[in-house]
């Protein structure tokens, strides 16, 4: 399996403070932004050092053209990233914030991830990842959005589909909507996108859509757009089972000829950003899943590209997780921080123990 990796995600700061609020005077130390190159460094050294090291072949990322840009964005679009990147550290949208040097970041993080979809096209392999930064899910064809500046996700599958693959899906399972990739196809028959994410509705004018089932597309992609909106603390079942009562019935139905996967990390149970309980047993079933449509599906033709993830230590266990499913090695790291494993089934005996041992000394009660 291929790893594509390009030094400049490093680049990109986001700085420290409240992201979502102003200032305060009442925190002497402020939080890292959820999106800083700690929680990237910690993945890469995790598949550089872990078990499934000796699976995975590491190969240099590029930067994107305008030219490529211009497949799924507009091009007053992309010259407002770039002056707004060349100017002194400023802020697109309330939680993305830019410097000189995320313009190289935000160049290479999408030519990195369509360098590994050109290799999985050209049958240089079947399965690539594309261990990118800044994240991608949330940009819009003409609007920054969530950490986000370039749609990569979106602009691997336009990608796929100049280069001839008659239908491509996009599966997303970071924590969030991923309403960029959503508005790039939304009147698309010939790409299917699908997103789990945790139920959040709209967050401001420059991210209008909810993420709600009714999303469905228009025109001739109308149904062709899936949302999946989950109850927070979901957890790992949940997401076995709407992968199986969803994504694996449509995408039978649909039959794409490459499977393009989002792969944040941001629902797992150690999460800031969100609070989905998905541990690294989850996301191994779910690269496994992944695995098995693509082969079933695509001639094994699969793309992953990480997109959120903000627990910089679990993620990058989660991802080591995901890619075990991925190549199907099964569990080759414990889960550091692993609930009892049968913590959801004994639920009813501990309160029973409770009661019988305190009953005794309480009028009406017993086990």
């Amino acid at each position: 399996m291929r790893v594509y990796w390009h030094d400049e995600a490093l680049a990109h700061d986001t700085g420290a403070g409240m992201f979502d609020q102003g200032p305060t005077p009442l925190i002497e130390v402020p939080e890292l932004h959820p999106e800083n190159s700690e929680r990237i460094r910690n993945i890469r050294s995790m598949l550089r050092k872990g078990p499934i090291v000796s699976h995975l072949e590491w190969h240099d990322g590029r930067y994107a053209t305008r030219e490529e840009l211009e497949l799924v964005h507009a091009p007053a679009y992309i010259d407002s990233i770039e002056a707004a990147c060349a100017g002194s550290p400023g802020i697109l949208t309330q939680a993305t914030p830019v410097v000189p040097a995320s313009w190289g970041a935000a160049l290479g993080s999408a030519g990195t991830a369509l360098s590994a979809t050109e290799a999985v096209l050209a049958g240089d392999c079947d399965v690539a990842y594309a261990l990118v930064r800044p994240p991608g899910h949330h940009a819009q064809p003409a609007q920054a959005d969530g950490y986000c500046l370039f749609s990569n996700a979106a602009l691997c599958a336009e990608l796929a589909r100049r280069r001839g693959i008659e239908r491509v899906a996009v599966v997303d399972w970071d924590v969030h909507h991923g309403n960029g990739t959503q508005e790039c196809f939304w009147t698309r028959p010939d790409v299917a996108t699908i997103s789990f994410h945790m139920r959040h509705g709209s967050w401001g004018p420059h991210h209008p859509q909810t993420g709600a089932p009714d999303e469905l597309g228009d025109g001739d992609g109308r149904g062709r757009n899936v949302n999946i909106e989950l109850p927070v603390g979901t957890g790992d079942e949940g997401y076995r089972r709407a992968w199986a009562r969803v994504v694996e019935p449509l995408l039978a139905a649909f039959d794409p000829g490459l499977l393009v996967i989002a792969c944040g990390q941001d629902a797992s149970q150690y999460d800031p950003n969100g609070r989905m309980c998905v541990s690294m047993a989850g996301f191994r079933d779910l690269g496994a899943a992944a695995r098995r449509l693509a082969d079933a599906h695509c001639n094994g033709r699969l793309v992953l590209m990480q997109e959120g993830g903000y627990g910089r230590t679990y993620s990058a266990y989660c991802m080591h997780a995901t890619l075990e499913g991925v190549l199907g090695t099964g569990p080759l790291l414990d889960d550091p921080l692993a609930y009892l494993p049968d913590d959801r089934d004994r639920g009813d005996a501990a309160i029973a123990a409770v009661l019988a041992a305190v009953g005794p000394y309480w009028s009406g009660i017993s086990a």
